[in-house]
């Protein structure tokens, strides 16, 4: 018969599957630091020999990090989806930027369709809150949170689509884009224009979102990563324009 004896679970191994949860689906996120001992022992009702098993356990697993005089972390893991070589492959070769955004449209596009269908009401209430930062910081013309914003808000509809394999997997890629691997954030948002026409975009994003529109969304989100191709596309060749146009200025002044 398929029936094995049932054994009380120890506190701490319910600990560990309660932080290893939290950081499945996102809630803790990666540096993030967690509460003192004597709160966290308080906040999840078990003694702290008992959590100190469960922190010991994480630790030795790789899923938290322990700072002496700072405390306890969650674990940078994000870093080990790509290696150094790789990372600075993206960086050196131009098409990975163009295959970063083609990659990018499929991924969100089919998040925002899943957010559109299975987002709670709360998730759209953060998509919405964080479109709202969107606006103030537009109004504020402040383009470096403009530009932390637009990764918040396109990171709030991936976990809204509630799919932990995605949701991990576009951290690390947003990762990388916020540190310029693929191309510089703040440089979409220097011009009034094209900053006026991100803004539009992701409320339309929003708008989809927010009336449950799963075709809606994915178009609103096409929409969107089509006209950053075709900025950067324009940048990249402005800015070879621009270092032919220096090599003749130097070459006509030295004669």
């Amino acid at each position: 018969m398929p029936f094995e004896p049932i054994h009380a679970e120890k506190l701490s191994s319910a600990v560990v599957r309660q932080i290893e949860q939290l950081i499945l689906r996102g809630i803790l996120r990666p540096g993030e630091r967690l509460p003192s001992e004597r709160e966290l022992s308080e906040r999840m009702g078990v003694s702290r020999p008992s959590l100190r098993d469960a922190i010991a356990e994480l630790h030795t697993r790789g899923l938290l990090d322990s700072r002496p005089g700072s405390g306890i972390f969650v674990a940078e893991v994000l870093g080990s989806a790509f290696s150094d070589a790789l990372i600075k492959l993206f960086a050196e070769h131009e098409e990975a930027v163009f295959d970063y955004l083609a990659f990018r449209r499929d991924m969100e596009g089919l998040a925002a369709e899943r957010a559109a269908r299975l987002a709670s009401d709360t998730d759209l209430k953060v998509i919405a809150a964080t479109f709202a930062k969107m606006e103030a910081a537009h109004s504020k013309r402040s383009s470096p949170d403009e530009a932390e914003l637009d990764a918040a808000f396109h990171m709030a509809i991936i976990e809204a689509s509630h799919n932990v394999i995605m949701l991990h997997m576009m951290r690390s890629m947003y990762d990388l884009l916020k540190h310029g691997v693929f191309y510089n954030r703040q440089m979409m948002f220097r011009n009034k224009t094209t900053r006026a026409m991100l803004l539009d975009q992701h409320r339309g994003i929003n708008d989809a979102l927010q009336r449950r529109d799963p075709e809606g969304a994915r178009a609103a989100v096409n929409t969107h990563l089509n006209f950053v191709e075709a900025a950067l596309a324009d940048q990249l060749k402005a800015e070879k324009h621009e270092a032919i146009a220096r090599q003749r200025y130097e070459h006509e002044v030295s004669r």
